[in-house]
């Protein structure tokens, strides 16, 4: 089963009400980052504080974006601020930090276009869900679905 896969279950999962799944946990890692003091700045700064310095810049760079482990988005966020979010998405500490790892690369970079962060590090909630369109289309795809 492949992260996507994993990903696409997870939310499957953990939305009872029929939340917007990917759509959802994109709009959650926004939410997430705009909360932090500083927006994305402060989101910067506390991995360059924790050693992961070097992937948050891949992230924003024009490059390629650097993975990211979970156990280290756990280190950088601390396993406070990651409980609490897994509690308010209805999953365990290790699915949110492994859903994060996996999203968060993509919203950081749609989020920073042209290798720019927004002027108050505060991300555009509608413009970043409508580039990461075609993420969040990976999540719903069925096996039946061959189409690109």
């Amino acid at each position: 089963m492949s992260l996507l896969d994993t990903l696409a279950s997870s939310l499957g999962k953990s939305s009872p009400e029929g939340g917007g799944g990917p759509s959802s946990l994109i709009a959650a890692a926004l939410e997430f980052v705009n909360s932090q003091p500083g927006g994305l700045n402060g989101l910067i700064q506390r991995f360059q504080e924790h050693g992961a310095g070097d992937i948050v810049s891949s992230w924003i760079g024009t490059g390629e974006n650097k993975p990211i482990s979970p156990d280290t988005l756990n280190n950088v966020l601390g396993s406070d601020t990651v409980g609490a979010l897994a509690q308010k998405a209805g999953v365990s500490g290790d699915q949110l930090s492994g859903m994060l790892a996996a999203v968060l690369p993509n919203v950081v970079d749609r989020a920073t276009p042209n290798g720019e962060v927004p002027a108050e590090g505060q991300l555009d909630l509608a413009g970043v869900l409508g580039s990461l369109g075609g993420l969040a289309g990976l999540f719903g795809k069925s096996e039946g679905d061959k189409t690109a």
